[in-house]
């Protein structure tokens, strides 16, 4: 479990490419890694990783498949700067939202505005997942829980507004046009959204039964 708070910025060391699977290397600021026990869990753009093997400053991290398809991971290259956080404990502050690291899906930059002390990204998903997305909501991306603005449901867009100590800590401030993202909605409104949703679909399918069951039995009370 996270909390959406970025530690800081790791980078690509290393890739040792296989069949089906793919070995991060990334090499993490000093003492960052301090008691991290190989399988601890560690987001990586906010994808919950499990620590492999440690040396130092370095860690590495084992990716499948499903995992490299379904998230900005497969793309990643030599020197590459990826956001990390470590896991929670039992008696850390949240300060964002939980996260469970299951990334959603891949969301892309349309825009990045630059007003003074303040950066502004526009971002685009398939409209499938907008349901979830709402003004002043949650989401986490690239592992930083962020606040929603100006969601259009149409269109699959949202924006969110990045203060310069977010900037600072994360690989926000070196993100362009295009670029790709890795995202994860928020559960509890998922939950609830889910489950409004199917509550109704059966309430709307029995009450459909219903009157089709009626109009049979008049149209046989007429053939009667």
């Amino acid at each position: 479990m996270f909390t959406g708070i970025v530690s800081g910025i790791a980078r690509v060391s290393d890739l040792v490419d296989k069949e089906g699977l793919r070995t991060l290397i990334l090499d993490f600021p000093t003492d960052a890694l301090d008691s991290l026990e190989i399988g601890a869990s560690v987001a990586i753009d906010g994808v919950c990783l499990t620590a492999a093997k440690r040396e130092g400053d370095t860690a590495s991290f084992d990716v499948m498949q499903e995992t490299l398809s379904c998230t900005t991971l497969g793309a990643l290259k030599l020197g590459d700067a990826v956001n990390f956080e470590r896991s929670a404990k039992a008696d850390v502050e949240v300060g964002g939202h939980l996260l469970s690291g299951h990334v959603d899906g891949i969301a892309s930059i349309l825009t990045v505005e630059a007003p003074e002390n303040n950066c502004v990204i526009t971002f685009q998903v398939a409209t499938r997942w907008m349901k979830y997305i709402y003004h002043k909501g949650y989401i986490a991306l690239n592992g930083a829980s962020l606040t929603v603005v100006e969601p259009n449901k149409n269109d699959g867009t949202f924006r969110v507004h990045l203060i310069p100590e977010t900037l600072r800590l994360t690989t926000f401030s070196d993100k362009k046009v295009g670029d790709s993202i890795n995202f994860e909605i928020e559960r509890q409104t998922q939950v609830m959204v889910d489950t409004v949703e199917n509550f109704l679909e059966a309430r709307l399918g029995d009450l459909i039964s219903a009157q089709v069951q009626k109009e049979i039995g008049t149209l046989e009370k007429i053939k009667e």
